[in-house]
C-alpha cells in the first residue's frame, strides 16, 4: 500500500516543496526530514517511469512505464479532460504497485472520466475487463491511446463508451447488467457545474461489492462539500495523502441498506444529496 506521502518533483506535477518547510521545532523537523526521504524514493519510483521522445514527431506525446509496457500517451492542450493529471500517475502507482491485495486480473473495470485513458490502459494491462468512459468529445483521443497501447499486448481487450454523467444511465448502463468490481476515478471533482450528476453516477453504477479507488485534488471548499456528501452514501476510506500536491487517495464502497437511508430510493436519496451541493 502506498504510505501517506508526498510526490515533490514530477514532469507532470511542476509543483517543488517548499523550503521554507524544512524550518520548524527540531522534533518536528526530524519527522519531516524522514518523510522527505521517503518521498524521494516514490518520487524516484514514478519519475523513472516517465520519459519523453528524444525525437521531435508530427504527434507529440508523453511516455510511462507501467506494468512493464512503454505507454505512449497523446494529449490535447486544448481540452482539459484529455491530458495527464497528476491524479492519474498517482492512481497508476497504487494500481501497479498493490496487486497482490487488489489483484485486476478477470475483474471487471470502468473508469469514469477516462480522459487520456492512461489509467485505463494500466487497468487492461493488469489483467482486467477494461471499460474507459468520458464525454464524446473524448471519445476519439481516448480510443486511440487505448488501441496504440493494449492491442496484443493485454489479456481482454478494452471497450471505450459514451458516459455523460447523470445522462441516459438506466438505458447506456441498466443496473441489471452493472457488475463492476471496481471503479476508477482520477481527479473528476473540481469546478465544474456536473458535480450533482457525478455523485449519481457513482452510485448507478455500484453494486453492494463494488470498490471505488479515487484520487481528488483539492482545489476548492466544493470539493470538501462533495466529499462530505459522498459520505452520505458510500463508506470512504482514506488511503494515501499527497499534502504538497493537495491529493488524496480514496478507497469507497457503498454504505449498508440500513445506513444508507433504505427503503427510500438511493436514486432519490442521491439526487436530494446533490442538491445541497449547489447551496
Amino acid at each position: 500500500m502506498i504510505k501517506k506521502t508526498s510526490i515533490y518533483s514530477h514532469p507532470l506535477v511542476h509543483h517543488l516543496m517548499d523550503p521554507e518547510a524544512q524550518k520548524g521545532i527540531p522534533g518536528v523537523l526530524y519527522l519531516e526530514n524522514r518523510e522527505n526521504d521517503d518521498d524521494k524514493k516514490v518520487v524516484a519510483e514514478i519519475t523513472a517511469r516517465c520519459f519523453a521522445p528524444t525525437l521531435i514527431t508530427t504527434t507529440s506525446w508523453e511516455g510511462f512505464h507501467f506494468v512493464g509496457h512503454e505507454i505512449r500517451i497523446t494529449e490535447a492542450v486544448d481540452c482539459y479532460g484529455a491530458v495527464v493529471w497528476p491524479s492519474a500517475l498517482v492512481l497508476c502507482y497504487f494500481l501497479e504497485t498493490n496487486v497482490k491485495q487488489y489483484n485486476m486480473v478477470d475483474k471487471n473495470v470502468i473508469e469514469i472520466g477516462a480522459g487520456t485513458g492512461l489509467v485505463s490502459i494500466v487497468a487492461s494491462l493488469l489483467g482486467a475487463h477494461v471499460t474507459a468512459t468520458d464525454l464524446p468529445e473524448l471519445l476519439g483521443n481516448l480510443q486511440y491511446n487505448i488501441s496504440r497501447n493494449t492491442k496484443m499486448k493485454c489479456k481482454h481487450l478494452p471497450q471505450v463508451k459514451e458516459l455523460s454523467w447523470g445522462v441516459a444511465l438506466d438505458k447506456n448502463f441498466p443496473r441489471s447488467s452493472n457488475n463492476f468490481d471496481y471503479i476508477l476515478a482520477a481527479d473528476v471533482v473540481y469546478a465544474h457545474p456536473f458535480l450533482e450528476e457525478l455523485l449519481i453516477t457513482f452510485d448507478h453504477l455500484c453494486k453492494e461489492t463494488t470498490i471505488i479507488f479515487w484520487v481528488m485534488k483539492f482545489r476548492l471548499e466544493k470539493e470538501n462539500k462533495f466529499v462530505d456528501r459522498f459520505k452520505e452514501l458510500f463508506d470512504l476510506e482514506e488511503i494515501s495523502s499527497f499534502p504538497s500536491l493537495n491529493i488524496k487517495l480514496y478507497k469507497a464502497m457503498k454504505k449498508n441498506p440500513r445506513s444508507a437511508g433504505y427503503p427510500q430510493s438511493r436514486a432519490w436519496k442521491a439526487k436530494a444529496i446533490c442538491s445541497r451541493l449547489l447551496l
